[in-house]
């Protein structure tokens, strides 16, 4: 899902623009070529760099501190998204159909503080994808996906920014919006009870990690075998880290999200469903964090308090 570009240099847009939604025509379903919807997708394939000398003849005692170093596959990669950065947009050879080259700003703010990350084109996905070794990409489906990747990156960042709201000032802040469950803390949010400020966080960079499962993935699988009829479910197809800039107090800390992303069974009219969990980290203050809202809503409801104010409101 992490196909954000941040190659020099940067185009900025100061007005974010809703992505693009998924053609009318488009069956519902995630074009099959997309490596990212594929829980058993393919290994990336590059074409190897040469590395042979321009000299046919090496003399056997050449020292080999002399000898170039061949540069590592991550080398080549952004280490912002761990995608290339130099792809143009021109288009690839033997391709058929034109693809757009515009490329569309996201509502996700930089870490940087540079503008908002971009979204690549459809030529540039294209590119990437053709770079990767899916040479098979049926051309006339890029642009559903990228509208799916878009889609889903706006997704996931609304639910980033949703935990921030709550935790951005700290735990105590946290449970005050805890304590009345996911509803009541809605709520509060709807009605512009938050009367502090919580600074916007931005993101930084991120990775994909669609072959590693994340272990709260890996426990609903193995939940999913002993309880199917609650439990079973596909495993994600994807498996996304977000590195998020949080200040508070005028200080800034990295927060790590991990997201998993699963796939549901389609609507009636074709269009497809898709399920992110989205939460930070395990570490420390991120544990109690998940705590406080896993927990707070459990207390809220088990111990009948919805019922109560309802009925004190009535």
């Amino acid at each position: 899902m992490g196909w954000f570009w941040a190659e020099s240099p940067i185009i900025e847009s100061s007005i974010p623009k809703i992505p693009h939604a998924i053609s009318a025509g488009s069956d519902g379903r995630p074009p099959p070529a997309c490596p990212m919807h594929k829980s058993s997708a393919p290994a990336a394939v590059t074409a190897p760099s040469s590395t042979e000398s321009a000299c046919p003849y090496t003399p056997p005692n050449a020292s080999k501190v002399d000898e170039p170093k061949p540069s590592s596959k991550r080398s080549k990669y952004n280490p912002l998204n761990y995608m290339f950065s130099d792809l143009s947009q021109d288009k690839s050879e033997n391709q058929a159909v034109a693809l757009p080259t515009e490329r569309e700003p996201s509502t996700i703010p930089r870490g940087s503080g540079e503008g908002n990350w971009e979204y690549p084109s459809p030529q540039q996905m294209y590119n990437a994808l053709l770079r990767k070794g899916f040479t098979d990409t049926d051309v006339t489906a890029v642009e559903d996906m990228v509208s799916v990747h878009n889609f889903l990156n706006e997704g996931a960042w609304a639910e980033i920014v949703e935990w921030e709201r709550r935790f951005g000032q700290g735990l105590s802040k946290g449970w005050q919006n805890c304590k009345r469950g996911e509803a009541g803390s809605m709520a509060s949010a709807d009605m512009g009870l938050d009367v502090d400020h919580v600074p916007q966080p931005s993101l930084m960079r991120f990775m994909g990690r669609p072959k590693e499962m994340t272990p709260k993935a890996f426990m609903i699988q193995v939940m999913g075998k002993i309880y199917p009829s609650a439990f079973g479910t596909e495993p994600p197809f994807d498996r996304h880290d977000w590195f998020v800039q949080r200040e508070h107090n005028g200080k800034k800390q990295e927060i790590r999200y991990v997201i998993d992303y699963y796939s549901g069974p389609p609507e009636p009219t074709g269009e497809p469903v898709f399920y992110l969990d989205v939460r930070p980290a395990v570490t420390p203050t991120q544990a109690v964090e998940r705590l406080m809202r896993w927990g707070g809503d459990v207390w809220y409801r088990a111990s009948g308090a919805a019922l109560h104010e309802s009925a004190t409101t009535n």
